[in-house]
């Protein structure tokens, strides 16, 4: 794959890296002459020191035969005005980093895939890691709605029940669903379905409409985070 990756900060350089190990073309643009000698040094692909909200630096780092491009600058503005450029070269992938939230709606308005401010995002994880220790990993969905990880106590109410009877008894079903199970002495994880019996120790990916609230981890056996 083609990659153009505009900046090689906090955020473009760990991307750079993944992106070059992937086996994947990189072209790199970088303004600032520092990090651009770095990169260069750092990296196994091309690094242009120029401004990327210039239609002629995009078209030097080869945007017109790209199979996608990234910015990842600390400028919400500037990451418009290159995504925005990147539009009128056909780019057919692109994705930008937006450090403001009220700015995602102007992304989305362009047809630009978006990644929150990263820093906010951590921020956010390590803060989740203290409130709710009993939660492993967590993404969030739209405003509200959450996919999470969390291992199921010895004394959890669903342990020992089927994902059937867990439906009759109210426990999940309707914004609360459990969509992979992981086990001890499981190779793969265990797809759900109706006669899947979930024990203690299971690591479990659960769907929450609503969040991972009080009421949803008490499910699986955690009350003390929140009381």
């Amino acid at each position: 794959m083609y990659l153009v990756i505009v900046g090689a900060g906090d955020i473009g350089t760990p991307l750079i890296d993944i992106a070059t190990n992937g086996g994947n073309e990189v072209v790199v643009i970088e303004r600032d002459e520092a990090r651009a000698e770095r990169a260069s040094r750092g990296y196994d692909c091309l690094v242009i020191n120029a401004d990327a909200t210039t239609k002629e630096t995009l078209q030097d780092a080869g945007a017109e035969r790209a199979d996608a491009l990234i910015s990842t600058t600390d400028q919400d503005a500037t990451n418009v005005m290159v995504c925005l450029l990147a539009q009128e070269l056909d780019v057919p992938e692109i994705v930008s980093v937006v450090h403001n939230p009220e700015h995602m709606s102007l992304f989305r308005q362009i047809g630009v895939n978006t990644m929150q401010n990263p820093q906010h995002l951590i921020a956010e994880y390590l803060y989740r890691a203290v409130e709710r220790p009993s939660i492993v990993d967590f993404m969030r969905i739209g405003e509200q709605a959450e996919v999470f990880e969390i291992t199921v106590a010895n004394d959890a109410p669903i342990r020992g029940k089927t994902l059937r009877e867990a439906n009759e008894a109210g426990l999940i079903g309707g914004q609360t669903l459990i969509v992979a199970v992981e086990r001890d002495g499981e190779t793969d994880p265990i797809t759900p379905r109706g006669d899947t019996r979930i024990e203690a120790g299971d690591l479990l990916t659960v769907y929450s409409g609503k969040g991972a609230t009080a009421d949803v981890t008490d499910i699986f056996g955690h009350t003390e985070e929140h009381d």
